[in-house]
């Protein structure tokens, strides 16, 4: 839940950048009719839904048995990556299922925030470099404003402790987190001119236009929109393998690419002029809490539980970024980590201020079982984990 001045802040930008526009008014339809009509809806969506929802539902199953019977631990990875692109189909068809109306146009929302100088590419003047953005005064006070009233919501009103660690990170560090073995995404390469291109997001361009061609079957058309909707959870064979399949080249040049391969997400650099100790700039503020906890808890008088925040930038070396601000290579995050001792992980003192409060859960059961969020109430979500009595 936001504060009411964080509500009150997000409603003036709505109405800064979406006047509201006038229109007649629709004829107003009964409660009767309207409910008959929601119900209608609701039964169409899981006609198309169910059976995903079943696939879903029958792969989490295996998966437990398989772990219930001691399978080697391969095996069971392979199911769960066949679980994930299965939860991916699921979740792109409900996407699609969405009513046109309630989609936001993501295009011009864009150009007018460009327009009014919230944000615009940086170095435009010298061509600019993709991913990256500068903010203008509207931008920035937005910003502030929020970051300021996500420190007094959290931070200041909750007590926790703030810090602001280094964004230069030796490599141990993320060596120790796995940052430097497994934070990547797989790329090809031009193998003529050497431009890269993020995989799964080429071969989300392919299928699209694939199942945009007026002479597309039926049947063709469903098979491309699974692969599409199921891009990000390919492994790096299923990636060539499909890029061999539908002999996908460099969307610029038209030249053969490169198997798909891994790219490291981290900026890379040396420390100290002997370029000996290799660092990289962080990818998330959340290692700098990590490493500062045993400060933490002395700081804390040695008592649990703490919770410990930091707001500050990080840094992705993205292949392809799109999609506006969502996906840039230089980015501020406001990070919390809550640190709780295992034995006592039952005693909040203020959880009984939120235990009645209901949200929207997508449960590790429900994602596995093919079912959508359910809104619960803390309690009753606390209360739902065997092990845990909260008091």
């Amino acid at each position: 839940m936001f504060s009411r001045p964080l509500q009150s802040l997000l409603r003036q930008y709505s109405r800064l950048l979406s006047p509201p526009a006038v229109s007649p008014s629709p004829p107003a339809l009964s409660l009767p009719r309207l409910h008959r009509a929601l119900m209608a809806t609701q039964v169409e969506k899981e006609v198309q839904l169910g059976p995903l929802r079943v696939a879903v539902k029958e792969q989490g199953d295996l998966i437990r048995a398989m772990k219930a019977e001691g399978r080697p631990n391969l095996e069971v990875q392979a199911a769960v990556s066949e679980l994930r692109k299965r939860k991916t189909a699921l979740e792109k068809k409900e996407k699609d299922l969405i009513p046109q109306e309630a989609k936001i146009d993501r295009g011009k929302l864009e150009d007018t925030l460009k327009r009014r100088y919230f944000y615009a590419p940086a170095f435009s003047i010298y061509g600019g470099v993709a991913g990256l953005y500068d903010y203008g005064p509207m931008g920035c006070a937005m910003k502030s404003n929020l970051l300021s009233l996500w420190r007094q919501h959290f931070v200041l009103e909750e007590g926790m402790l703030e810090i602001d660690s280094c964004i230069l990170t030796p490599e141990p560090v993320l060596k120790a987190s796995g940052h430097t073995d497994r934070f990547s995404d797989f790329m090809v390469k031009d193998e003529a001119t050497g431009e890269c291109f993020r995989a799964d997001h080429l071969l989300e361009d392919v299928m699209e236009s694939l199942v945009s061609d007026p002479k597309c079957p039926p049947e063709k058309k469903e098979e491309y929109q699974l692969i599409r909707a199921k891009a990000d959870s390919y492994s790096q064979e299923e990636l060539a393998g499909l890029f061999t399949r539908f002999s996908i080249k460099s969307p610029v040049t038209g030249n053969s690419l490169s198997p798909p391969m891994d790219f490291n997400l981290m900026f890379k650099t040396s420390i100290g002029p002997g370029g000996a100790l290799t660092g990289f700039l962080r990818p998330e503020t959340a290692q700098g809490i990590f490493v500062n906890f045993k400060r933490l808890l002395e700081f804390n008088n040695g008592k649990l539980p703490f919770a410990a925040a930091q707001i500050g930038k990080a840094f992705r070396n993205e292949i392809s970024p799109r999609s506006g601000l969502l996906r840039v290579r230089e980015f501020e995050m406001a990070e919390i980590e809550h640190f709780v001792h295992p034995e006592k992980r039952n005693k909040f003192e203020k959880f009984s201020n939120v235990a009645d409060l209901s949200i929207s859960l997508f449960s590790a059961c429900n994602q596995m079982d093919g079912k959508s969020a359910e809104s619960l109430t803390l309690g009753d979500a606390v209360r739902s984990v065997s092990h845990v009595t909260v008091t």
